[in-house]
């Protein structure tokens, strides 16, 4: 264990392994046909692009909509869509082209989650636990999936990771991680209210206001400059869109297994869009009031969150699955102090 902040060569040659058997993954997935990927939503982040540079609101479709029937409509903040714009924009116009670019960058994502989640173990010494963490998050289903259809999801959650892993020892710069994993796609959202408790309970008592602020500021830079261009484009448009992912028809879930609200909605004709969602709502706000009096570590809280999330959701799909797993491995060992670095005791 003494070695494991000397030469960390046991942390490396597992990073080799896991990076090894990734890229394998992921290359036996860049053969998929471009024509075969156009139901998924990463060609509509990708046509969204286009249409801004054609110069149509990707955010006014919904307004014809009754909010509950989905139409591949704009629900990311515009983050994902601003950088599709700007890749056409610079030359590389088609969707294969397109794909040719993220699936690279797809797996480097990929990758900084293996690599954060290896690292943090090996941390507390725990190696072993750490690789087969590690390998879950790789070669597990809901991984293969993401790689599969090629959804945003391994960008959005580095950044998450990033930012709790950081949180402590580099606040500003967690939370502007945690801030550019809201832009990319905002399910985390949901974690928001316990960033701002532990700003609150964690800084100076003296400048609890400011800090709370300040830190509110951060995390919400940059989907909010983002999406002032759309705020002034088409302001109704943009929030329906936003919203739509709460009001949309809860039909959209995995056979077999409907969410709360979606097996009894027949029932209780009410039970749809946002009322819907109180449930969910009032098992995370039991989750927040934890976090704060309770001292419930931030990771555990923030799985149980995301948790909640997944399993009471009215709209469930496969990449949902590993937001609460992710969170849930790092978990596991949050309170195992990590080993001394060399130098300081």
């Amino acid at each position: 264990m003494p070695g494991l902040y000397q030469k960390n060569r046991g942390y490396w040659l597992a990073l080799l392994l896991l990076i090894a058997a990734g890229l394998l993954v992921h290359m036996s997935f860049w053969s998929i046909p471009a024509e075969d990927l156009m139901g998924e939503d990463i060609y509509y982040v990708w046509l969204e692009g286009k249409r801004i540079i054609a110069g149509e609101n990707p955010y006014a479709r919904v307004l014809a909509s009754d909010m509950r029937v989905n139409d591949k409509y704009a629900t990311y903040f515009p983050l994902a869509y601003l950088a599709s714009a700007l890749v056409q924009i610079l030359g590389l116009p088609d969707f294969l082209q397109w794909l040719y670019l993220w699936r690279p960058l797809s797996f480097l994502f990929h990758m900084g989650i293996v690599a954060l989640v290896l690292h943090y173990f090996y941390r507390r010494g725990l190696g072993l636990l750490g690789f087969a963490a590690a390998a879950i998050l790789l070669l597990g289903r809901w991984s293969i999936y993401i790689v599969r259809v090629h959804h945003l999801e391994f960008a959005a959650i580095f950044f998450l990771l990033l930012s709790l892993v950081l949180l402590r020892a580099k606040p500003r710069l967690s939370l502007l991680a945690f801030s550019l994993s809201l832009g990319i796609k905002q399910i985390a959202i949901f974690l928001l209210p316990l960033y701002l408790i532990y700003l609150w309970t964690n800084g100076d008592k003296d400048a609890r206001l400011k800090n709370l602020a300040w830190g509110f500021l951060i995390i919400v830079s940059i989907p909010v400059l983002t999406s002032l261009p759309f705020l002034v484009w088409n302001a109704e448009g943009f929030f329906k869109s936003i919203l739509f992912s709460a009001t949309r028809w809860g039909s959209s879930h995995i056979d077999g297994a409907p969410s709360f609200d979606v097996m009894f909605s027949q029932q209780l004709p009410w039970m749809v869009g946002l009322k819907a969602k109180l449930l969910m709502l009032s098992l995370m706000g039991l989750i927040y009031l934890s976090f704060w009096r309770e001292k419930v570590s931030l990771l555990v809280a923030s799985a149980m969150v995301m948790m909640v999330f997944l399993y009471f959701n009215s709209v469930l799909f496969l990449q949902y699955f590993l937001w609460p797993l992710s969170l849930t491995l790092l978990a596991l060992v949050e309170l195992v102090p990590p080993l001394p670095r060399p130098g300081r005791g």
